[in-house]
């Protein structure tokens, strides 16, 4: 039995709601293909973007363990042989991992003969995010839903997406370079003034009511994240100036994809998003990926290879 899953790549903190927002890029992802087996696991074959920095050895493959907690959950004893067609750059900020692990839970549950279970996949998921980058829902949840995506509580996997999505465009660039994940936490502050955390749920609960009531304007003003960007921007080289360059050009506001080195921008019409990312690839000059997209308001889903 065998399933094909489209994983959609995902921006992680979407700005102020660090570890708590994520927000699903929609055309830009990756096809993961579960084929159930009786066999030891496998990886069997993986082309495009970063295909050789998948892990090849199944123990450590987050996809592999993705599929097997979810057929452990099902009281399946089968193994998998997993298949990849990659898009989302590795250890780029867009959820690659998350994806990955998305895949290989909603594939084995496809491939199993089930329906659709949400909370079933994304424990299964966390599982294999957990292996890579950590128990965080921020990707897994809108690589799900599609859409923006609150996280709640990661340990009862309470996540909710938004019901309408605006008709806003998103601006994805990666620079030619790589970010540490564990470099980009190690330097943010274990503790903030209360000033700040004050500021920053205004912001956070800000940006959700721009996005429900579909106000650019709002949007603009609560896309400001106060507690990682100003800690992880002198990380990313230009990033600055990148970022500058996107609201220069029309954005209604700009950050870092999750831990970066991946800038997002949030725009109101397409001809703003290609602008948007023609003006960062001139500040950034090498990159390694540049894509515009709508806001999706579906998620990970079966598609037909």
């Amino acid at each position: 039995m065998k399933a094909s899953v489209f994983v959609p790549a995902t921006i992680g903190n979407v700005g102020p709601g660090f570890d708590c927002f994520g927000l699903c890029v929609g055309s830009l992802g990756d096809i993961i293909t579960i084929e159930l087996t009786k066999s030891p696991s496998e990886i069997v074959a993986s082309e495009g973007f970063d295909a050789a920095a998948v892990p090849k050895d199944p123990q450590r493959n987050c996809t592999v363990i993705a599929a097997l907690s979810m057929l452990k959950m099902l009281g399946d004893r089968r193994n998998v042989r997993v298949s990849y067609k990659k898009q989302i750059p590795v250890s780029g900020g867009l959820g690659s991992s998350a994806a990955a692990s998305v895949g290989g839970a909603l594939g084995a549950l496809l491939a199993a003969g089930k329906p659709i279970d949400r909370r079933l996949v994304a424990l299964a998921a966390l599982d294999g995010e957990e292996s890579v980058a950590g128990r965080h829902l921020d990707n897994i949840a809108p690589c799900i839903t599609g859409g923006l995506s609150i996280v709640r509580d990661t340990h009862s996997t309470d996540f909710s997406a938004l019901a309408s999505t605006p008709d806003w465009w998103i601006t994805v660039v990666t620079p030619a370079y790589r970010l540490d994940t564990k470099i980009a936490r190690s330097v943010l502050p274990l503790e903030v003034k209360r000033e700040l955390m004050v500021a920053q749920m205004a912001h956070a609960s800000s940006l959700v009511l721009a996005f429900a009531n579909n106000d650019p304007a709002l949007a603009s003003r609560a896309l400001n994240d106060l507690y990682a960007e100003p800690h992880r921007s002198p990380l990313l080289p230009k990033f600055v100036e990148a970022k500058a360059a996107a609201i220069k050009a029309g954005a209604l506001g700009a950050s870092i994809s999750g831990a970066g080195p991946t800038i997002f921008a949030i725009s109101e019409t397409e001809k703003i998003a290609i602008n948007v990312r023609e003006n960062i690839c001139k500040i950034y000059g090498n990159t390694s990926l540049a894509h515009t997209s709508k806001i999706p308001r579906e998620g990970a889903r079966q598609v037909a290879i």
